[in-house]
């Protein structure tokens, strides 16, 4: 058989029969009724939440607006015997789910939610927008990198180009010796091969006379030698390079390429809430009809108009009218003085 959950007034599980004579019942025919499967779709702090007193184990049937709490006849007795305030429970829980404090409730509730999301979204834009700064920053440092060695492969290259330059210059001018030296060599080798056959197969004569020419030629010889080496030719050469102070400063003083730098900007997000309400009871809506309704007059003023056919309130409070009689229009201040008119109509409505 199927049973049915008794809501707020009982709390107790029907079966068909007993949901009959619960309806029939005059003191319980108001109670509501839905089935276990909807109750149990209640949250749990709900389905937790007591109807009786922990203290008298009697049902709860007075609300104390002065303390804000439930009372059973006995609270009330033994210790809310002196509140003003206190107001039978089932006039406030009647009609409660269309009550302006459900309402209320309801669109906060809506309210939060709108704004978590307005805030999650928010928050999730801006990890976007970080991870693509990231990159941009990213993109940038191998950038001034690739700058940097653009421009240190130009610097090198000018000075390997500028040292094989003085490579070339120096060893040139020692190959120009060298050759010379060679000629001289072979020119000595010469004359020590002329002396050996001189030696063995001249004249007393012969010999003499070729060995005065051959002194002369020793003579030059040795004069080249000795201003050879009394000049710059036969220095040694080595090639070295000072580097650029400031290449060593920027080795030096150039730890990092720059910082990151976080900078944070107050948030641009608007708490979207509702005008500030008085605080409202848990009072049932009332249903006004056009009879029901009681206008009360809050101000009036003198327009200096015989006949107004027609009026509206501008946003700054000022009030236009319509004066068909004069064919004008009339604007008032917030303050109901003459601003200015605007004449020269036809009839205005």
């Amino acid at each position: 058989m199927n049973r049915f959950e008794m809501l707020t007034e009982c709390d107790e599980g029907l079966c068909e029969e007993c949901k009959c004579h619960h309806s029939i019942s005059k003191g319980t025919r108001n109670h509501g009724i839905v089935s276990i499967t909807e109750y149990q779709k209640l949250p749990n702090n709900v389905l937790q939440l007591a109807h009786f007193c922990d203290e008298h184990n009697e049902k709860y049937q007075i609300f104390c607006k002065k303390h804000d709490c439930l009372c059973c006849k006995k609270c009330i007795i033994e210790t809310h015997n002196g509140c003003k305030e206190l107001t039978d429970l089932d006039d406030i829980t009647r009609h409660i789910k269309s009550s302006n404090a459900f309402a209320e409730l309801e669109l906060t509730l809506s309210e939060f939610a709108e704004n978590v999301k307005i805030i999650i979204t928010n928050r999730e834009d801006n990890i976007a927008s970080i991870c693509k700064q990231s990159k941009n920053i990213e993109k940038e440092i191998q950038e001034m990198r690739d700058n940097i060695n653009q421009h240190l492969d130009k610097v090198q290259d000018a000075i390997l180009k500028e040292l094989k330059t003085k490579e070339e210059e120096e060893s040139n001018k020692i190959r120009r010796l060298l050759k010379s030296l060679i000629d001289k060599e072979k020119e000595i080798t010469a004359h020590q091969t002329n002396i050996s056959n001189i030696k063995r197969y001249a004249s007393e004569l012969q010999t003499f006379l070729a060995l005065k020419n051959i002194e002369k030629d020793i003579a030059a010889d040795e004069h080249y030698f000795q201003s050879i080496v009394k000049s710059d030719s036969v220095n040694q050469f080595e090639l070295s390079w000072k580097i650029n102070t400031a290449l060593q400063d920027m080795l030096f003083d150039i730890k990092k390429f720059g910082d990151v730098v976080v900078t944070a900007e107050q948030c641009n997000i608007h708490y979207q809430k509702q005008k500030d309400k008085q605080a409202q009871m848990m009072v049932p809506v009332k249903h006004l009809t056009i009879d029901s309704l009681k206008p009360t007059l809050l101000q009036s003023f003198d327009t200096k108009l015989l006949f107004v056919t027609g009026c509206a309130l501008l946003p700054d409070c000022r009030k236009v009218l319509a004066c068909s009689s004069f064919n004008m229009l009339r604007v008032l201040n917030p303050d109901n003085l003459l601003e200015f008119d605007i004449r020269d109509f036809d009839r205005v409505f």
